[in-house]
């Protein structure tokens, strides 16, 4: 899948979505340097995608990047209140209390 993904990008197209797709497809595969370069970018594009930033936060993290990881999910869990997104915001605070109890 990431395959024909990165031949669209590499064929011009460029959006948000479209890094997304990548970061999460990456992310799952425990490939998290290119997850993370994907959705910073997602992001990028749109500041306000909590579901973008929680996957950045899953991706740091699998880098061992806890402090982005927190920062990420911060993110995610303020643009999701925004948005009255009630599903990220749960899955976020979860996320957030497993890191709490690493540290």
């Amino acid at each position: 899948m990431t395959e024909r993904l990165e031949a669209m990008l590499a064929s011009g197209r460029d959006d948000k979505l479209l890094r997304y797709t990548l970061g999460k497809a990456y992310a799952e595969a425990e490939d998290y340097a290119k997850a993370c370069d994907h959705l910073e970018t997602c992001v990028a594009y749109d500041p306000r995608y909590s579901v973008g930033w929680k996957w950045l936060g899953k991706a740091r993290l699998g880098l061992g990047d806890e402090e982005g990881a927190r920062h990420a999910w911060e993110r995610a869990s303020a643009v999701a209140a925004e948005h009255g997104d009630a599903q990220v915001m749960k899955e976020v605070a979860v996320f957030l209390r497993r890191l709490d109890k690493r540290t």
